[in-house]
């Protein structure tokens, strides 16, 4: 566990530079700092987008370009979109697998989601208590539906600090590190490429949060 957070950290230190350094410039010149730096750095930087809402239509391409799709998400609510309508539409034929990572919404008190949910109400006082585990828990049951029917998609919960979202396919990284103080959506959002030393770090946090979460259905038995 101190592993994984620790690698969370240095992860958000490599996005915040990646950040600042790619929006000095402007708009127009925006992408040629970001080269520089991925050059210099071996980041493996591709592209960068102030906010992670303005990432969905190059990440809708990514996924109908990838054979294989890894999903680490805070809430979900994206794997009901239309940039996720590739994945889902394929994930008979062309995908070889989907691993999606939501967090475990039963735990109740003293969980990381129950810490995210503390840290949205104090922006957001819409989010009465228990909202967040709701939303988590309908997008639980849309990709459970899925997955029912269809051998190459396993969802697994875990219950781990949800402060970031990762979507990795076999070319690309999404990661985008979530602020205190407001919704992930707006949070500013970082692809990599494969190969790269922040796709290779986002592949390994991913692997050691599958590693340790639950499968959906043994997850349900045991808080029955």
């Amino acid at each position: 566990m101190g592993g994984f957070v620790l690698g969370i950290v240095s992860s958000l230190a490599a996005t915040a530079l990646t950040v600042g350094a790619g929006w000095l410039a402007s708009k127009r010149m925006r992408h040629w700092p970001l080269v520089i730096l991925s050059a210099m750095t071996g980041l493996g930087i591709r592209r960068s987008y102030p906010r992670q809402s303005l990432a969905n239509l190059d990440l809708s391409t990514d996924l109908a370009r990838a054979r294989w799709v890894w999903v680490m998400a805070g809430r979900g609510n994206e794997l009901t979109r239309d940039s996720f309508r590739a994945v889902w539409q394929e994930a008979d034929s062309r995908l070889d697998s989907v691993q999606i990572l939501l967090p475990n919404p039963d735990i109740g008190a003293g969980s990381y989601l129950d810490e995210r949910e503390s840290e949205i109400r104090k922006y957001d006082s819409g989010y009465e208590p228990g909202l967040l585990a709701g939303q988590v828990r309908s997008n639980i049951e849309y990709v459970s539906t899925i997955a029912d029917k269809r051998a190459n998609v396993e969802l697994r919960l875990y219950n781990l600090p949800n402060i970031c979202r990762i979507i990795v396919t076999d070319q690309v990284a999404y990661l985008t590190t979530y602020s205190a103080s407001d919704h992930g959506r707006n949070a500013p959002c970082i692809v990599y490429r494969h190969p790269g030393s922040m796709y290779e770090f986002a592949t390994r946090m991913f692997s050691i949060a599958w590693s340790q979460a639950v499968p959906a259905g043994r997850c349900a038995d045991e808080n029955a």
